[in-house]
């Protein structure tokens, strides 16, 4: 395969090319980061044939699936994220073995604890969405110290996540943090989960390296060699590198689009190792995946990013990082006018 190949089927491959409804993207794509709930959502946007503002939440979930990070996905995908250690610990009020967070060193809830103030925050949620700041204050009124509230509502996780990745609640679906309790669903073992996603990533985020792989799943190489033994693979060369994917019945006669305004943490990036991007310049990587570790929403001419954006209110601005044409801006100009209707301005900066 040439560059230009890969190229298409990886945007073809995650509905950049021909839009699909919202559940067949979310499925496809192990669902779309949601540290910024508006990252999230023009994610779908420009994926989703069916996209609508008021009904975009329905039937979604969100909780820590991929790499340790928010995700948003659909609901019948609970099985396939939330393992709850191959199911033994699903639902389980029980925190007596050792795990990740109570081996820290500041850890201050002891197992008896934790089980007490897992019963108040369910008991709490049971017919409510509250937030974090509602839950530390129910959990202050019922005893819980200073030290105890920052091991349950440690920035990363702590103790909140603990019952996410048991099944008990999940997040709201919106970008107010807040929790509600998690529709009930039955976990399946993590080596079959592991494995789905491995095949909806060669599928539907490939053609991809095993590095590639590696640096979206968080995983060794023999993790992923032991996925891709599994699975009906095809491979292709180019340049030196081999790329897997897993034909899904597309074809790959379109054209590159002229433009595309990529969500910040966008899967298209996300996807494949940053500094092996066939979409972004290392002389660019910085300016898009910053050293704080957000990824920045990125603007793509002829399938190469050339900038990012930033939309708040009616007003769009670009940083361009290489000088564009008075044409090409009025190009840019247009499409966004095409996929925002309230657009009152858009500015460059160069």
């Amino acid at each position: 395969m040439t560059i230009e190949e890969l190229k298409v089927r990886q945007l073809a491959n995650q509905y950049l090319l021909k839009p699909a409804d919202k559940m067949t993207v979310l499925h496809d794509l192990c669902g779309v980061q949601a540290q910024f709930m508006a990252n999230a959502l023009h994610s779908l946007r420009i994926r989703c044939s069916d996209y609508h503002e008021d009904t975009v939440n329905d039937g979604l979930v969100k909780n820590w699936t991929v790499r340790g990070t928010v995700h948003i996905f659909a609901q019948d995908d609970l099985p396939v994220f939330i393992h709850c250690n191959n199911g033994k610990d699903y639902l389980r009020n029980d925190w007596h073995r050792d795990s990740f967070w109570n081996q820290r060193d500041q850890w201050a809830l002891t197992p008896e604890r934790q089980a007490y103030f897992t019963d108040v925050i369910l008991e709490a949620l049971t017919g409510s969405e509250l937030t974090r700041e509602e839950l530390k204050g129910i959990c202050r009124k019922n005893g819980m110290t200073e030290p105890e509230e920052n091991s349950m509502f440690d920035p990363w996780g702590g103790g909140i996540r603990e019952m996410c990745e048991r099944g008990f609640m999940n997040y709201v679906v919106q970008e107010k943090k807040a929790f509600c309790l998690s529709p009930a669903f039955t976990p399946i073992p993590e080596r079959e989960a592991e494995r789905e996603l491995a095949r909806r990533y060669f599928t539907h985020m490939g053609p991809s390296t095993i590095h590639d792989a590696m640096y979206y799943f968080h995983a060794t190489a023999a993790q992923v060699k032991g996925w891709l033994s599994q699975l009906p693979v095809s491979a292709a060369e180019c340049e030196g590198n081999t790329y897997y994917y897993i034909d899904n019945g597309q074809t790959y006669g379109q054209g590159i689009p002229k433009c595309l305004f990529l969500a910040g943490f966008d899967q298209l990036l996300l996807a494949h190792e940053k500094k092996e991007s066939l979409f972004l310049g290392r002389e660019y990587m910085r300016a898009i995946f910053n050293l704080a570790g957000i990824v920045m929403p990125a603007l793509m001419m002829d399938g190469e990013v050339i900038g990012r954006w930033k939309k708040k209110d009616k007003k769009l601005s670009v940083t361009m990082f290489k000088p564009v044409t008075q044409k090409e801006k009025n190009s840019l100009s247009d499409f966004a006018g095409s996929l925002w209707n309230d657009i009152a301005s858009v500015r460059f900066d160069e």
